[in-house]
């Protein structure tokens, strides 16, 4: 754990988590080993014990009584976690993907104030990946700047740091998967300094069988990002 959160430095977990039963504590006991205490789950109404799992490990569980998606499930963490008074929030996945070795790269530099955002990377370091998810990945890349006028080397990756004032700032409006690219458009438009940093991703069967980076719902996702850009 950082030095400067020992000084003070409240560095909140924001967890989003939908029928999760199976991952859900270890993924909360790497993070408590590792020093962290201020870990967020937000169920997403799911059907399965994820809900009593996560309060097992006496730790923040929120749970919405209907399934919203996982843009709302962080907008949930992320303003309770203010009102907690969180200096720092990190959006961490509930499904094992993530890294808690990562973390110290990750957080440093807005702690540090070097900047108020950091997005994790798996093309800054090298990842095996499906192919088709590599291409998907790639292709998203692409969408991102010819939307946004950003070129970040990953699109979609749901580990993320961002500081106090980057969460008070940045405004999630979309309910499901196309929050990631609503964050992005937030950081490109309000001005907000960041950083990319290079990350594992943990690809096993049982992430892969519940991923969202399929086909169909990148299909969705651009279809979305068309729409708000014609009315927008």
């Amino acid at each position: 754990m950082e030095k400067r959160e020992k000084a003070g430095k409240r560095v909140f977990f924001v967890i989003p988590a939908y029928n999760e039963a199976r991952s859900i504590s270890k993924v909360v006991k790497g993070l408590k080993k590792a020093g962290y205490k201020d870990i967020v789950v937000v169920d997403d109404c799911s059907r399965d014990r994820t809900f009593q799992e996560a309060k097992r490990e006496r730790i923040f569980v929120l749970r919405h009584i209907i399934n919203r998606g996982q843009g709302a499930a962080i907008r949930t963490g992320m303003d309770f976690a203010l009102k907690q008074g969180a200096d720092v929030i990190v959006h961490f996945d509930s499904d094992g993907q993530h890294r808690v070795e990562d973390l110290p790269a990750m957080v440093r530099p807005v702690l540090d104030g070097e900047v108020d955002v950091t997005l994790g990377s798996r093309f800054l370091k090298k990842t095996k990946m499906p192919l088709a998810r590599r291409i998907l990945l790639k292709g998203s890349v692409l969408i991102q700047w010819m939307f946004y006028g950003v070129w970040l080397s990953d699109a979609h990756n749901g580990f993320r740091v961002l500081s106090r004032k980057a969460a008070q700032r940045i405004n999630i409006t979309s309910d499901r998967m196309e929050h990631a690219s609503e964050i992005v458009e937030e950081i490109v438009k309000k001005r907000i300094s960041y950083r990319e940093v290079p990350v594992v991703i943990k690809y096993t069967s049982y992430s892969q069988a519940k991923g969202t980076a399929s086909f169909l719902g990148a299909l969705r996702i651009l279809g979305k990002m068309i729409f708000k850009k014609l009315i927008g």
